[in-house]
């Protein structure tokens, strides 16, 4: 393996260093996504329509005590409790985008490096490529072993880089609808309290 990123060049190189920051990121965001994580058990017991209504000093200590972006949005919520229910629900909005641009974070790399992958192998490529050319001349009535063997290095980096890009961007697809899902799940949570927390005659 090391012979190859030593006969690959700058180019292998780069797009070494490009994977294992794809498979950190994959890594990192496949758990921080976790649905455990984004909406603790207890909170959506507290949150569940069928279930008793719960203390909120309880509810707020539960959400303080463990945070995710439903415990944010929980606490945003008791926060602006005495406003209005539009006024709060726009509050809550305003933080729900706010917890979706941290469950985002880090999936831009992985759709830059889904991007610029395969063109830093098609870039090996041809540079590798270049130099042989200025010997064909030689080669034809020479070694062209030699030629063939350059050229089929020089398609290693395009090769390489697809093996970098054909993962991240399935990962990038699969992490972006969990955030998607999440996202969903969050509102319909967040709306179902609201409707718990202002009665009809107060809306």
């Amino acid at each position: 393996m090391f012979d190859l990123i030593k006969d690959g060049g700058v180019f292998t190189g780069i797009l070494l260093v490009c994977s294992v920051i794809a498979l950190a990121f994959i890594l990192e965001r496949t758990w921080a996504l976790r649905r455990s994580r984004i909406m603790p058990p207890q909170l959506l017991n507290a949150l569940d329509p069928n279930a008793e209504p719960v203390d909120q000093a309880w509810l707020r200590s539960s959400c303080e005590s463990s945070p995710s972006p439903l415990g944010r949005l929980i606490l945003t919520m008791l926060e602006y409790r005495a406003w209005p229910r539009t006024e709060n629900a726009s509050a809550v909005e305003v933080r729900a985008r706010q917890e979706v641009v941290g469950l985002e974070r880090g999936l831009v790399v992985l759709e830059v490096i889904t991007g610029i992958a395969p063109l830093l192998g098609l870039v090996g490529t041809i540079y590798g490529i270049i130099p042989l050319f200025g010997d064909f001349g030689k080669a034809i009535s020479g070694d062209q072993v030699l030629i063939a063997k350059g050229i089929g290095a020089a398609l290693n980096k395009t090769l390489y880089g697809l093996m970098v890009a054909i993962p991240s961007l399935v990962a990038w697809s699969l992490l972006n609808k969990r955030v998607e899902e999440l996202s969903v799940d969050l509102s319909a949570h967040c709306d179902a309290f609201l409707r718990r927390s202002y009665p009809p005659k107060s809306r």
